[in-house]
């Protein structure tokens, strides 16, 4: 698919100032839109559009600052659907009121709820500082997750923003904020969160592994 977006915020701070913190850091931007798109395998360019409005729209994070974004025009096109005979393209607008957001408080910290079908869920998880998300293991779905805060242990060891891994059935994982503020990571499950497949796991710390990481920005 080719995704085209325009977002509307107000850029009149990073005008002045010159701070990247005041406007959109765009290749992060692209890494996370690639990675919505990539690992949401979505079958309808509607759902994937309304994803990528849903967290375009998203309040930012504490970890990630950036201006909020008020509205944003989002246009799929799936080039090679019909053999090049057409080109089947979608184009939605959407605005901040549009979506209601979900926040589910953890033992860990926040999930904040962007996006969910029956096959698909798109989700923003919020450690807490100096917090564990513990060990723990699915049967039922995929799970691929994007690194966006610079501060947080995967499997023990640093891992940096923009790198994501899927965590196939039954593999184990675990996640640490070793900062003093709140770090964050994108979560998409396939189908959505089952709250009764997230199991705990005993597992020591230094026997836990990775799976192969692929870099999105």
């Amino acid at each position: 698919v080719e995704l085209d977006v325009t977002l509307h915020f107000d850029t009149r701070d990073a005008a002045k100032h010159g701070r990247l913190a005041a406007t959109v850091d765009y290749s992060h931007l692209l890494g996370e839109l690639r990675f919505i798109l990539v690992a949401g395998r979505f079958r309808l360019l509607e759902s994937a559009a309304e994803a990528v409005a849903a967290w375009l729209l998203t309040a930012p994070s504490q970890d990630v600052p950036r201006p909020q974004v008020e509205r944003v025009d989002v246009k799929l096109s799936k080039l090679v659907a019909l053999s090049g005979a057409a080109v089947p393209t979608l184009e939605i607008q959407r605005d901040r009121t549009d979506f209601k957001l979900v926040t589910e408080k953890k033992s860990f910290g926040f999930v904040d709820v962007i996006f969910e079908t029956k096959e698909c869920g798109v989700y923003r998880e919020r450690i807490a500082p100096r917090t564990v998300l513990p060990t723990h293991i699915h049967h039922h779905l995929d799970e691929s997750e994007l690194v966006l805060g610079d501060g947080l242990l995967l499997q023990g060891t640093p891992v940096t923003p923009g790198t994501a891994h899927t965590w196939p059935k039954g593999f184990a994982h675990r996640y640490e904020n070793v900062t003093d503020i709140e770090q964050s990571f994108m979560c998409i499950d396939r189908p959505a969160f089952i709250p009764t497949d997230e199991l705990e796991v005993d597992i020591p710390v230094e026997k836990l592994t990775r799976t192969e990481p692929t870099r999105f920005f």
